[in-house]
């Protein structure tokens, strides 16, 4: 029989007719029936029931042409009636046509009719584009389970240390440049995303990470000009987005991730809070600091946001400044025997780790010291509420630093100034949390300038 034989598939009162030896190719279907031996495998017709006439002309044109115009309304009858064909290239197509406004469908369809590679993609989608997911009504409406595990899909990848900062001859298109780190073999590699222009010679601006997203927000430019611009980088998808601006301007505050959202803490002269709904892309103002404070440093522990150390306009401030977000009130937690200024705060389920800065040891009847600029690692309990001072380095490095929890440590690149010559150097370094240990790393990133560290999960694979 030749195998450019016409066959007429006929559901009620249409006829479709298609080449035998493509429905022989693309159909499993038709392929068992056609080498069955059976009488309906010698007919040049087949009879078909129970299908959608849209879904039977959609995979019938795909078998022709190998192409089908994907209509979101009818995904429901393409897949069903690709299903009951075994039609499976079409699978391999819908796994490039998934987008937000199609993406839940797809894996509700998927997940109905056992298509494991495709519900897995349409995961992987939801979850590289997890906030704009949250914007989505029907999103919000699904089980937290589900949630919950679009959202852990998003730590999926390598747990990588990356560096953000004007690097000295890192890139030749943009003055802004993003290092990712080896720690196997201990070397800072370029990593290519292209930046937003109006992100470069700004200064003074919040960072964060919150669910896999590093967020840069406000700050200055080199004029002095306090803007209120917000970025976010999408570690999944390797790309810059800019989000929602802040409702006022601001620089020299801390940007505080807690309990799936951001807030924007104080700033320059300001003891005004916004809060960022990453499910609105928002910015809503919360309940201010109880004064303006400046060198003050802020994290988030046990989903409460704890604020110490700096300066308010009239003294120095000794209280342990506590948010509640549920309640959306500040309270003093705790008064303090010294004071802290331009220190970095981290936390650890409820231990707050404060690195580097100035400490003042305030005593009755005695003069205020001022220690050394020294590179030393206090812990702040929230639930005994003690303090230790932990391991110090004898360095003149306490004050330019960056630092980040990633692994088990938190990392630290400091600018180490040797005295007397003045001398500049990057420090990198890693305290083990759990040992109470400093770790020298040979290997530093190239000498730049307002250097960020944090802490991403990379996919494996990354599409440049």
């Amino acid at each position: 029989m030749s195998t450019d034989q016409i066959v007429a598939i006929i559901m009620e009162d249409k006829t479709y007719n298609v080449s035998k030896s493509k429905l022989i190719e693309n159909s499993d279907y038709f392929r068992a029936l056609f080498n069955s031996g059976m009488r309906e495998s010698e007919e040049n017709r087949v009879q078909l029931q129970g299908l959608s006439a849209h879904g039977l002309e959609m995979v019938l044109s795909f078998i022709n042409t190998s192409q089908v115009q994907v209509d979101n309304d009818n995904l429901e009858d393409l897949i069903e009636t690709a299903t009951f064909l075994q039609v499976t290239a079409i699978y391999k197509l819908l796994l490039s046509e998934i987008c937000q406004d199609n993406c839940l469908e797809l894996y509700s369809l998927a997940d109905f009719y056992g298509l494991v590679d495709l519900r897995t993609a349409c995961l992987t989608f939801m979850a590289c584009h997890y906030h704009v997911m949250l914007r989505r009504e029907e999103f919000r409406c699904l089980p937290a389970a589900f949630g919950q595990q679009v959202k852990d899909l998003r730590m999926k990848g390598r747990a990588t240390l990356m560096a953000f900062g004007d690097f000295s001859g890192i890139s030749q298109d943009s003055l802004l440049s993003m290092l990712r780190y080896e720690e196997v073999a201990q070397r800072w590699l370029p990593f290519d995303c292209n930046f937003p222009s109006d992100m470069v010679n700004v200064r003074g601006y919040g960072s964060a990470v919150l669910d896999n997203y590093f967020f840069i927000v406000g700050g200055y430019r080199i004029t002095s000009q306090e803007i209120s611009a917000a970025h976010c980088y999408n570690a999944c998808q390797n790309e810059w987005i800019q989000i929602a601006s802040l409702n006022q301007k601001r620089s020299n505050f801390k940007l505080v991730p807690a309990n799936g959202k951001l807030y924007a803490v104080g700033g320059q002269s300001l003891n005004s809070v916004e809060c960022y709904s990453p499910d609105m892309d928002s910015w809503n103002f919360v309940a201010p600091l109880p004064d303006p404070l400046a060198e003050f440093s802020a994290c988030e522990c046990k989903g409460m946001i704890y604020v110490m150390g700096g300066y308010t306009s009239r003294d120095r401030n000794m209280r342990v400044l506590c948010y509640c977000p549920t309640a959306d009130s500040w309270f003093s937690f705790q008064a303090c025997s010294f004071h802290v200024r331009k220190q970095q705060m981290l936390s650890v389920e409820d231990t707050i780790y404060l690195v580097g800065g100035y400490t003042h040891k305030i005593e009755p009847n005695k003069k205020t010291r001022q220690t050394e600029d020294m590179l030393s690692v206090q812990s702040y309990n929230i639930s005994t509420q003690e303090w230790l001072c932990l391991k110090a380095i004898n360095s003149k490095s306490g004050l330019n630093l960056t630092c980040t929890l990633h692994n088990d440590g938190i990392y630290i690149m400091s600018r180490d100034i040797s005295l007397p010559s003045s001398f500049e150097h990057i420090m990198f370094l890693k305290y083990n949390i759990f040992c109470d240990v400093w770790e020298g790393i040979c290997k530093v990133p190239p000498f730049g300038q307002n250097m960020l560290l944090c802490s991403l999960y990379l996919p494996n694979v990354i599409e440049l």
